[in-house]
């Protein structure tokens, strides 16, 4: 097992509030998002983590030299990270093709530990985590839904497609050997493709319409998390901080 956490963006939507910093190195009680993954990752003994960063990498980089780590960490660094997010997924491929399964993380999200658990405890080959306690509008990623199985994916799901019921995804996932291997190649299809600038969901959604059979959800309706992509969500997680995650 690896992880492969995307920190590459530059967090525009942010503001001031990011204060300079990747969106990865906001604290919260006391602890960098980032200490946060490892630390998560490091309790459920993945094999390896790969970090790809981009916008201001050097301060990811110090921030890792203080963080301690049973599981080796390492850094892709992206230099084309404004281009879009399927840019940092291809600089994974390497891994992302390399014979085990993958969690994929994003890396701005504050979530309750049980969370990250949920995919690395799945029977599930292939795995989405999906709240059904989502504000509507066309910010949230949806999950969709047909009985057990996974069928579209996207801010704005094709009418077209019919399901059950709908969620917010969190933007972790799991994929075995040979799933992580089909997305480093669609990766690189969409640069081949001159569409670097499509988000890495769409790689993602590409291989869930080819074969729905192959993914499972975990559903993780009322645990705490939140993805921070503007000022009041900082505001919001320091709560949800404070209120729901005791670590």
């Amino acid at each position: 097992m690896k992880a492969i956490i995307l920190a590459a963006g530059r967090g525009e939507r942010l503001g001031d509030a990011a204060a300079g910093r990747p969106k990865c190195l906001l604290r919260f009680g006391g602890k960098t998002l980032l200490q946060r993954h490892i630390e998560n990752l490091d309790r459920l003994d993945a094999g390896r983590i790969i970090i790809v960063t981009g916008y201001r990498h050097e301060q990811i980089e110090t921030a890792l030299a203080q963080i301690e780590s049973r599981t080796p960490v390492q850094t892709i660094v992206n230099p084309d990270y404004e281009l879009g997010s399927i840019v940092s997924l291809h600089c994974a491929r390497d891994f992302l093709a390399g014979g085990t399964d993958t969690i994929l993380m994003d890396a701005d999200v504050l979530y309750d530990p049980d969370i990250l658990g949920r995919l690395f405890d799945t029977q599930s080959g292939n795995c989405f985590l999906l709240d059904r306690d989502f504000e509507p509008g066309d910010e949230p990623v949806k999950l969709c839904v047909s009985g057990a199985v996974p069928v579209e994916f996207r801010k704005i799901p094709d009418r077209a497609i019919s399901w059950d019921y709908q969620g917010e995804s969190v933007g972790f996932f799991r994929f075995d050997a040979a799933m992580s291997a089909r997305l480093a190649r669609r990766a690189e299809d969409y640069l081949n493709s001159n569409r670097s600038g499509e988000p890495y969901e769409e790689a993602i959604r590409d291989l869930l319409r080819e074969t729905p059979e192959l993914f499972r959800v975990e559903d993780i309706t009322g645990q705490a998390w939140i993805e921070i992509d503007f000022p009041s969500d900082v505001a919001r997680a320091a709560e949800i901080y404070e209120n729901s995650i005791s670590t």
